[in-house]
């Protein structure tokens, strides 16, 4: 069966479709919005699971309980505690991430050609996602660390500018923001690998399974899949980089220490043992798996109103 590339226009008029730097800067921005507004809207819960990592002696009953914990001592207010980082931070992230996928998923499929590229999809999706994430990760690292030394130290600053500022003054660049840059990309690399691939395969199934072709679904049909693929996703993606998220909530939690990041992130792996590794899976299930499937939606949605939908797809067909 020959494998031929398809180009899905969001106009009837395909001149006016944007290709080049157009295209991209298009998916970066749908990628941005995506991953900004979902990451900013679950920062409660991004709290929650946040303190049940840091203090799992205090926050040991599940994460209603940590809801409810944290209103009665602290107020309603501090549920939204590291909003301004999560939100920047994520912006940043979502567009490097989601405009570097699809940028790298081209350069591989015109080194290798469609058929072997189509061939080879699962790899091509693993090392697109794996190279734009990791650049995605040096601009998120930094607003990432203020945004957990918010959560765990509320006294530590008002907000993202003041906290940013503080940790820059007292700790400097290395050592105040990229003291976790070792396990952010422990975490983010592996999540998004699973997070692109399992979705790719799954929306690939899905669509392989309707009765009407890809081409003649309505938009809606097409966002079903895309929540439903996402959903899948992100379960996956957020079992596979739970350890690395809980070490990267510990070591930003306190002010960067003596040691390598490796000593200390072997230290801390030692200490907490497998089952410390996954305090908070449940939580972050949740929140992985809800904003993993609107992200994909968003993203989706946001692409074919931009007529953002030109990128080559390596599916079978």
């Amino acid at each position: 069966m020959s494998i031929v590339p398809k180009f899905v226009a969001a106009s009837a008029n395909e001149n006016n479709k944007p290709t080049g730097a157009g295209l991209y800067a298009r998916f970066a921005f749908a990628g941005a919005v995506c991953c900004g507004v979902t990451h900013g809207a679950l920062t409660p819960v991004d709290v929650v699971k946040t303190r049940i990592q840091l203090e799992p002696t205090v926050y040991n009953k599940g994460m209603v309980a940590g809801f409810r914990h944290i209103i009665k001592n602290e107020g309603a207010g501090a549920l939204l505690t590291g909003f301004g980082p999560t939100f920047s931070g994520y912006f940043l992230q979502g567009a490097l991430k989601f405009g570097g996928y699809e940028l790298w998923k081209k350069n591989f499929i015109d080194i290798l050609g469609i058929e072997t590229a189509s061939n080879n999809r699962t790899a091509i999706y693993l090392a697109s996602s794996a190279i734009a994430e990791f650049f995605a990760d040096i601009a998120l690292c930094p607003l990432e660390a203020t945004r957990i030394r918010l959560v765990s130290q509320p006294s530590f600053a008002t907000g993202l500018f003041s906290g940013f500022s503080k940790i820059l003054k007292e700790e400097g660049i290395a050592r105040g923001f990229y003291s976790g840059f070792g396990p952010i990309c422990f975490k983010q690399i592996p999540y998004t690998m699973a997070k692109f691939v399992v979705y790719e395969r799954a929306a690939e199934y899905i669509y392989g399974t309707l009765s009407t072709p890809k081409e003649l679904l309505s938009s809606g049909a097409h966002t079903g899949v895309n929540l439903t693929s996402g959903l899948i996703a992100g379960i996956c993606a957020a079992i596979v980089s739970q350890p690395a998220d809980t070490l990267l909530s510990k070591i930003n939690k306190q002010k960067g220490a003596a040691g390598s990041v490796t000593s200390r992130l072997i230290g801390l792996s030692k200490e907490l043992g497998v089952k410390g590794l996954f305090i908070g899976l449940g939580p972050r299930i949740v929140m992985v798996g809800a904003l993993t499937s609107l992200q994909f939606a968003i993203y989706g949605d946001i692409k074919r109103v931009l007529g953002a939908t030109g990128g080559v797809e390596i599916t079978k067909n």
